[in-house]
């Protein structure tokens, strides 16, 4: 078994540490994240400059770049040998309903998921770390039910919100859907020093839909939530009726 392991919040990540630990003896381990914290930062990649490896003090290589970069660039050419699992996290903070397009944890796993790869996204409910190492050893329980399912033989992507929990471990785990948030609040606007406007992105809104089934409610009843998730953004139910409005053939 071959692991690769990145994150969002920077190599020097309490979580990805945690993360790391938590999956020892299950094989081989790579772990490649960002030089800095990159949360909110999504799908994308550095395309207009070159990228950097480093090797941190705690023993991690690191890229000064995003979440996915790590992933992508060790998935092109970083790695001698192609990983059997991609692993993202433990995030400092819910990765839940809308967030999960903005996430850049949900991203790194996501970029291992484009390349055929089994993978998972591992955060936790609440910032702050705390219960971490439960959370961890949350983690590494479903690592080893996924393993010991006939699941790995086709790629798959799962999203994991861990309850901040002394007993995590203990807890139910749901499979989930996502939910929906309200709108973020309003921009936070400032001066600089100099004078200048500047804005701060607002905190994201409440939970809008957060029935029995979602994330959300999963996680608030005390369940550690596990969301299946695809690439696809297609909207296939409406591609009829938008083909009678704007499909147009021929040349003429």
């Amino acid at each position: 078994m071959r692991i690769l392991i990145a994150n969002d919040d920077g190599y020097l990540a309490p979580g990805l540490a945690a993360l790391v630990e938590a999956m020892d003896g299950l094989g081989e381990i790579d772990v490649i994240a960002p030089e800095q914290n990159a949360s909110g930062t999504s799908n994308s990649l550095s395309l207009h400059r070159p990228l950097s490896l480093y090797r941190g003090v705690n023993g991690f290589r690191y890229v000064n770049g995003t979440p996915s970069d790590c992933v992508h660039v060790a998935l092109t050419g970083l790695l001698p040998h192609r990983p059997d699992l991609v692993l993202s996290g433990i995030n400092n903070g819910a990765n839940m309903g809308d967030d999960t397009l903005y996430s850049g944890t949900v991203a790194a796993a996501m970029e291992g998921f484009l390349f055929g790869i089994p993978s998972i996204a591992f955060s936790q409910v609440e910032k702050g770390w705390a219960h971490l190492d439960e959370a961890a050893a949350t983690a590494r329980a479903v690592v080893e039910a996924v393993l010991a399912s006939a699941k790995t033989t086709q790629p798959f992507l799962l999203n994991v919100n861990i309850p901040n929990r002394a007993d995590a471990l203990q807890l139910p785990r749901r499979v989930t859907r996502l939910g929906r948030r309200h709108a973020s609040e309003p921009v936070i606007q400032q001066k600089s020093p100099r004078g200048e406007a500047i804005y701060w992105i607002g905190p994201a809104g409440d939970a809008r839909e957060a029935g029995e089934g979602t994330d959300f409610h999963a996680t608030a009843v005390g369940c550690v939530s596990i969301t299946p998730l695809q690439v696809d953004l297609t909207e296939h139910a409406t591609i009829g009726e938008w083909s009678a409005v704007l499909r147009r053939d021929g040349t003429a």
